[in-house]
């Protein structure tokens, strides 16, 4: 990540939000690339002053939002046999085990798999294609897309953001007891998320995903 963010600093701001949407953007759609890295690298970016907090934010809710819709629509349209190659060419990503697990959470809670899915790894690359797919309705699939992109993307933005001007302003000031109280906030409100997150994930040897029919958000 610190390689990231120093190839980042070397751009142009305009350019750093161009990457920003892209990189997300393509994750979304299903393709194996590090758009939280990404993200988070921009937000320290960010806090230095390099770049705009909003801009960031806005770029990568734009990314998430713009390419889980263009997921979800060659999902629909190329359904589990796409899902399947996508797997033999991200066999690490996106093979059978994780294309598994991701399909049973979409049968166990619907749409609440996209929007908490935005925080887990697997989850947030697998939502749009693997919600066409199962043809789930879109605009439950919309709603719950654009409520998880912008609370991801800004949250983390805004998160990431305040804890490096705290840290940088507190360092200049020697408090070492306040830095160290910043770490533990910012460490204890990403645990409570991706807890959040990971109950939507499914424990292995349980029930078998069902197929999600459509006019349903289960």
């Amino acid at each position: 990540m610190v390689e990231v963010q120093h190839w980042l600093s070397a751009l142009p701001p305009g350019v750093v939000y161009l990457i920003v949407a892209g990189v997300i953007g393509v994750e979304s759609m299903g393709v194996p690339l590090p758009g939280e890295i990404v993200l988070v690298s921009s937000a320290l970016l960010a806090a230095a002053g390099v770049v705009e907090p909003e801009w960031v934010a806005t770029a990568a809710a734009v990314g998430a939002v713009v390419g889980d819709s263009v997921g979800y629509a060659v999902g629909r349209r190329g359904g589990r046999p796409l899902l399947a190659r996508l797997g033999r060419r991200f066999p690490r990503h996106l093979g059978p085990a994780q294309l598994a697990r991701a399909e049973q959470s979409f049968a166990r809670h619907g749409v609440w798999a996209v929007f908490f899915g935005r925080f887990v790894a697997l989850l947030r690359i697998l939502a749009g294609p693997l919600a066409g797919a199962l043809h789930v309705p879109y605009r439950r699939f919309l709603v719950a897309n654009a409520a998880g992109g912008l609370v991801w993307a800004f949250g983390t933005t805004y998160l990431l953001f305040t804890l490096g001007r705290a840290a940088e302003h507190w360092l200049k000031d020697i408090s070492w007891a306040g830095l160290v109280i910043a770490v533990l906030a910012g460490i204890g409100s990403t645990w409570w998320l991706r807890r959040r997150a990971h109950r939507l994930e499914p424990v292995d040897g349980v029930d078998e995903p069902q197929p999600v029919r459509a006019g349903s958000d289960r």
